[in-house]
């Protein structure tokens, strides 16, 4: 039993993963509240998604720790599908949505988030931290207009003392997570002075059933398939890439490593659920989740804790939720702001390139401005752009001859779109013998155009009446080779046996199986 429980990792450290559990239900009810004011429904439609992501997350997810919930980048896109063809058609979105990411999953299509460069990485965190730093200047208004000086001042210092007391507490004792008797102390603080200041009940009622099956009421047709099919390929996509970040973050900062493929089959389970219990969907959560691991949470009981414990505020403990001060759990994500930034990427400006500089900057400011998947695609695109363009020119050719007198040019550097430009100006057919060889051995062909730039290359020689070999050309690259023999003239000869590169995950698995 105790062995199933490791290998599950259910939890290795029952008191921490409960009471950090319980410090992440505190910190889901304004979020989720919040979340779905954004995307236009009502406050339970927001808490029940918590919960169910959250929990379902937790179990067969691909990454213990990590927690799952309503989020704004989510709810920002679903508000326009409210908005004009109402909450049903959005329940069904999510359920179509949690096929799409199971299916990501199944295909395995979680692995190119290794695709992700570092900068990109640390522009998601940065451009998320500001993202959390803006919701919660939401809580210093009242209906959309800043609060009055005497109110402001007052939330001002709860939210103040709030961050002290996560800062200095863990200098007395790290058995109880600071966020926890941070909030514990400020709500007794107000209840206990009397103070007038905004609290969870504020904002709205928490109270509320269990979830109960309901299928969306919407026609089960094309006309249906068709409104709602792009705006769940674009959440799903949306809750993949932050999910899977927030994994690849988790795994740095815990050394431990997390499984794509299975979280975004968790995913996709815990969204089709939610859609079919009148939730408006999840994915995880980084400001959540960086609560967790900082309060100690490594196993899923945290996580598992988080969503029961949501449940149990909304079935029998709204009173006593609805009555801690907004300033408390203000001052909790504030903290996670400060932690989750990545401070030391401003550091970097003189020592790293200005293009990795610059992809970062982007990333974070299309974050801010428009959504995170947008931002991590135009971050990988100008990444990618980057390397194809420095790629390019890191082809030369070096020279000699056989004792048949025959010229030998060994190539080096890899051949594709980017530097078949350069790879043409290496060689001039005129001014050589008769008899070329091109060795292959230290590059590789890597696509069509490549193939193109050989095929005029041969040509040029043939009208010459010279030979060209091509040697040392290694599995892959004939492969690709014979595909297009039509285009070349390919002579190979004593050519070396390269391995293959085998997906990692599934070495793995393979390994721990045998």
């Amino acid at each position: 039993m105790i062995r199933l429980v490791r290998r599950f990792n259910l939890t290795e450290n029952p008191k921490a993963d409960l009471l950090s559990g319980l410090t992440v239900a505190f910190a889901l009810v304004p979020e989720a509240i919040a979340f779905a004011f954004v995307a236009g429904v009502e406050p339970l439609v927001g808490l029940y998604a918590a919960f169910m992501v959250g929990l379902i997350t937790s179990i067969p997810g691909g990454r213990s720790g990590m927690i799952s919930g309503a989020t704004g980048a989510l709810a920002v896109v679903m508000v326009s599908l409210v908005a004009q063809h109402g909450v049903e058609y959005l329940f069904a979105t999510v359920v179509l949505m949690g096929i799409l990411q199971m299916l990501a999953g199944i295909f395995s299509l979680g692995k190119f988030i290794r695709l992700v460069p570092y900068p990109v990485m640390l522009g998601f965190v940065n451009g998320l931290a500001i993202v959390i730093f803006l919701a919660q200047l939401g809580q210093f208004k009242i209906d959309g207009a800043w609060m009055g000086e005497q109110a402001m001042g007052l939330m001002l210092s709860l939210t103040v003392l709030t961050m002290a007391i996560i800062w200095l507490f863990p200098k007395l004792t790290k058995a109880i997570p600071s966020p926890l008797v941070a909030i514990v102390t400020i709500t007794a603080i107000v209840i206990g002075l009397n103070l007038d200041t905004r609290t969870v009940g504020d904002l709205a009622s928490i109270a509320g059933s269990l979830p109960s099956l309901h299928i969306p009421s919407v026609p089960f047709d094309m006309e249906t398939l068709t409104i709602i099919f792009p705006y769940a390929l674009i959440l799903a996509a949306i809750g993949l890439i932050e999910s899977l970040l927030t994994l690849r973050l988790i795994d740095e900062m815990t050394e431990t490593r997390g499984r794509t493929a299975q979280e975004c089959v968790g995913q996709g389970v815990a969204n089709i659920a939610t859609g079919f219990f009148g939730g408006m969907g999840g994915c995880a959560m980084i400001g959540q989740s960086m609560i967790n691991i900082n309060s100690g949470g490594r196993g899923r009981l945290s996580g598992i804790t988080a969503a029961l414990v949501l449940l149990a505020f909304i079935l029998f403990a709204s009173g006593l939720i609805e009555i801690i001060p907004l300033a408390a759990l203000t001052g909790v994500m504030m903290m996670v702001v400060i932690g989750t930034f990545a401070w030391g990427s401003i550091r970097l400006f003189r020592k790293i390139p200005k293009e990795d500089f610059i992809v970062i900057i982007a990333v974070t400011a299309i974050t801010v401005a428009t959504d995170l998947a947008i931002a991590v695609i135009v971050g990988v695109i100008i990444s990618a752009l980057v390397f194809a363009w420095k790629s390019a020119h890191h082809i030369w050719i070096s020279q000699g001859k056989d004792t048949n007198g025959t010229r030998v040019y060994s190539l080096y550097g890899p051949l594709f779109f980017g530097s078949v430009t350069s790879f043409k100006d290496l060689f001039e057919p005129k001014d050589d013998p008769d008899h070329v060889i091109i060795d292959f051995k230290n590059t590789r062909v890597w696509d069509h155009s490549a193939l193109q730039a050989i095929d005029e290359l041969v040509e040029k020689y043939n009208k010459l009446g010279k030979k060209l070999q091509l040697v040392h050309l290694s599995s892959d690259c004939k492969l690709l080779l014979k595909n297009a023999s039509h285009m070349v003239e390919l002579d190979t000869i004593e050519d070396p046996h390269y391995g293959i590169v085998v997906d990692y995950e599934k070495e793995m698995t393979d390994t721990a199986k045998s």
